[in-house]
């Protein structure tokens, strides 16, 4: 396997994310990507780490915190690059920035149909918990 770095994901990568993303399938269309992305890197507790190879971005992980809870979303590898290493170094990684900032835990959400997801986070050590996500719209 190629070398891979895992940094905060640059600016030139932007584009190349948001694509990962969708090729990934995890956008949605009632969450604009672009935007997720822009809050996420403008905002004082949240980042997207890239992980990088040979210049190319191959994943991502965007990960921050409420000062009470760590919180990772769209974790996308590149087809290509699955089942190498790349998303278990992102989710590390993730980890890491949340404990550096004294985050005791890092949770995140899964749809329930995603199997392949569930199994990945299952080896990771991740449980599923005894609660139920509730949500409501507030952008018009």
């Amino acid at each position: 396997m190629r070398a891979v770095e895992i940094l905060d994901l640059p600016h030139e990568l932007y584009a190349e994310a948001i694509r990962l993303w969708e090729d990934a399938g995890l956008t949605r269309p009632w969450n604009d990507p672009k935007q997720d992305l822009q809050r996420a890197v403008a905002g004082p507790a949240s980042t997207v780490l890239a992980a990088v190879a040979d210049g190319a971005l191959i994943g991502t992980a965007m990960v921050g915190h409420d000062g009470h809870r760590g919180w990772v979303y769209y974790v996308a590898v590149a087809q290509a690059d699955r089942a190498r290493g790349v998303g278990r170094a992102l989710m590390g990684a993730a980890e890491s920035w949340v404990v550096e900032r004294g985050i005791p835990k890092l949770q995140l959400m899964v749809r329930a149909d995603n199997e392949a997801a569930l199994g990945f986070y299952a080896r990771l050590g991740y449980e599923q918990g005894d609660v139920l996500m509730l949500g409501r719209r507030l952008d018009p």
